[in-house]
């Protein structure tokens, strides 16, 4: 296991979303070179409980997109809006486009991770930002 210890292992989606919001993002590695998400205790390629905390891309390129325009209760405020799959190297990421019209989103669009706060219940949620330039 890597210096982080358990709390790599045992990090929940907030404390991730904290690491994104402060700019250290990352994702756990084995040593097969799989690339998971937290919270994890075993990587889902292989197996292996040897995961090491490693740094996330800073950016990554959108595979593939969907636009909302009727959303459910808990997104209704948030509408319309682009939910996303980024490719991020080691691994897929998925969240809401923000800071652009949802309708001019497209595969490859290049992005970075934003963590942003849904409209309709003032939640922080993971989202992407396109990479100016």
């Amino acid at each position: 296991m890597s210096d982080a210890g358990d709390d790599v292992q045992n990090a929940g989606y907030d404390g991730w979303l904290d690491a994104a919001e402060s700019g250290e993002a990352y994702y756990l590695e084995c040593p097969n070179g799989h690339g998971s998400l937290p919270p994890r205790r075993v990587c889902p390629d292989c197996g292996a409980t040897d995961l090491e905390r490693v740094g996330l891309p800073e950016t990554g390129e959108v595979e593939t997109y969907t636009v909302t325009h009727v959303p459910t209760p808990a997104f209704e405020d948030d509408a319309p809006y682009a939910t996303a799959i980024a490719d991020f190297g080691p691994v897929r990421i998925t969240g809401q486009i923000v800071g652009i019209d949802p309708e001019t989103v497209e595969s490859g669009l290049e992005v970075e991770l934003e963590v942003a706060v849904s409209q309709t219940t003032d939640d922080r949620i993971l989202g992407f930002t396109p990479v100016s330039g």
